[in-house]
């Protein structure tokens, strides 16, 4: 059997198809040692954000420790409990007002990533900080074909007023690469897959696109030469893997075209439909989730960044029979009606983030999973909607880190501990450690062990 390369793609006409991790895959005319540390499962970031807060009184486990019982939003993640980690009072005081009045919502995004303090204005002169995931993405960029995935559900603008006098960049970003630059984010799963699964100059790339729509050839079929060459010189259970992976890039590519199909249609006047976006809102991140598995299995990029809505988000979430806007609602003001619909809401969505884990859960590289390979952020940058306060955040921490981390558990950290110490924490163990970010005051302690 032939050695091949850890970096081998399939390619054909403005196409390139990433390999996942296989043990086939090792490297020609190196060492044992050298082999191994190439053909290793790098470790993967991610950090999903959801708009608006939580019902905090059914979201916060009771007890600490393993032995704690997930509460009503939580419930979804039952199937991976062992996975998680539950982190109880981190705070981004980045996002209170300091004088600046209202603008919760879009400080609390715009602070997320980075614990940055956003400057009060909705004109060019916009400012905040470097994003944890773009501080990441510096260092371990250069191993892949992407340095950073930034995904969204809403569109979202980078001027006007969204917020009290704050820029709508701040309520619909949660990446920047620099103080003034938004990463921007890609709502359309067509042009993600594009992203991923597309190589060359620009006409190759074209060419590749128009000549699929035409023939209606899927993107498998521009590398099936190559393909069936890499599977000659694969082993049984490589073979086997291989094809289960092309199959799940087919399988998106389908999704993608479904609802590209559905587009077509002419809506209403009043309605314009986006191309390639699936109506229905768990169609929508389930196809974002699936995207970004392949993305981190295939090793396109390890770090990526997902927002479930911009902040102060109005949609009505009518599959659960809530017509209300989600904003309007979580100003419940202590009505028990809005507070049961914002935790259906909320559990709703950890739904789907229970989804992306298992969908990772399930993808084996070598000895462990590729849920084992990653951490993975979710939460809020506003605790209760109502109260709009940025302490005691709703946020787990998903994944074993290579190894790094002990999940499993539910963590309490003292009142106000900055949420930007998690990420510090995080950077150390991809071997991209800053000394401070944001608001940052250390290292997060206990999560490779119950104490620390």
């Amino acid at each position: 059997m032939k050695s091949i390369s850890r970096r081998s793609v399939l390619r054909g006409l403005g196409t390139a198809i990433a390999l996942p991790w296989m043990e086939s895959l090792t490297a020609l005319g190196r060492s044992v040692r050298a082999a191994a540390v190439e053909a290793s499962s790098p470790v993967r970031l991610a950090f999903l954000m959801v708009p608006n807060g939580a019902h905090m009184a059914e979201w916060t486990p009771e007890s600490e420790g393993e032995h704690y019982d997930l509460p009503s939003i939580l419930g979804p993640l039952a199937p991976v409990k062992q996975d998680v980690l539950v982190l109880s009072g981190l705070a981004q005081d980045g996002a209170a007002a300091h004088g600046d009045g209202g603008g919760d919502h879009a400080r609390s995004a715009a602070c997320f990533l980075t614990g940055v303090h956003p400057r009060k204005t909705h004109g060019a002169n916009i400012r905040v900080g470097v994003s944890v995931d773009q501080c990441a993405a510096k260092t371990l960029g250069v191993f892949t074909h992407l340095p950073s995935l930034e995904l969204g559900i809403e569109r979202g603008g980078n001027a006007g007023n969204c917020d009290s006098g704050y820029s709508c960049a701040y309520s619909s970003n949660m990446s920047w690469r620099g103080e003034a630059t938004p990463s921007g984010k890609e709502i359309n799963p067509r042009l993600v897959f594009e992203r991923l699964f597309t190589a060359g100059d620009g006409n190759a790339v074209g060419e590749s696109q128009e000549k699929r729509r035409q023939y209606r050839k899927s993107v498998l079929d521009f590398v099936a030469g190559d393909a069936a060459r890499l599977r000659r010189d694969l082993a049984g259970t490589d073979q086997q893997k291989l094809d289960e992976y092309l199959t799940g890039v087919r399988e998106i590519e389908q999704r993608i075209e479904h609802a590209s199909q559905y587009a077509e249609i002419k809506p209403p006047e009043s309605y314009t439909k986006p191309d390639g976006i699936p109506d229905d809102f768990q169609d929508h991140v389930r196809l974002m989730c699936d995207l970004m598995a392949v993305a981190f299995q295939a090793d396109v990029t390890r770090v990526c960044t997902f927002m479930f809505g911009n902040e102060a988000s109005q949609r009505a979430y009518k599959n659960l029979g809530i017509s209300d806007g989600h904003h309007e609602i979580s100003h419940h003001g202590g009505n028990r009606d809005k507070q049961e619909k914002i935790a259906r809401i909320n559990r709703f969505h950890v739904e789907q983030f229970a989804y992306l884990l298992e969908r990772l859960k399930g993808i084996r590289e070598g000895d462990h999973t590729l849920l084992d390979q990653c951490m993975i952020v979710y939460g809020s940058g506003i605790s209760d909607g109502n109260r709009h306060n940025h302490d005691n955040l709703p946020i787990v921490l998903a994944g074993r880190g290579g190894g790094s981390i002990k999940p499993g558990r539910h963590v309490r950290y003292p009142e106000r501990t900055p949420l930007t110490n998690l990420y510090l924490s995080m950077l150390d163990r991809v071997g991209a450690g800053v000394e401070r970010l944001g608001d940052s005051t250390g290292r997060l302690p206990r999560l490779a062990r119950a104490q620390g």
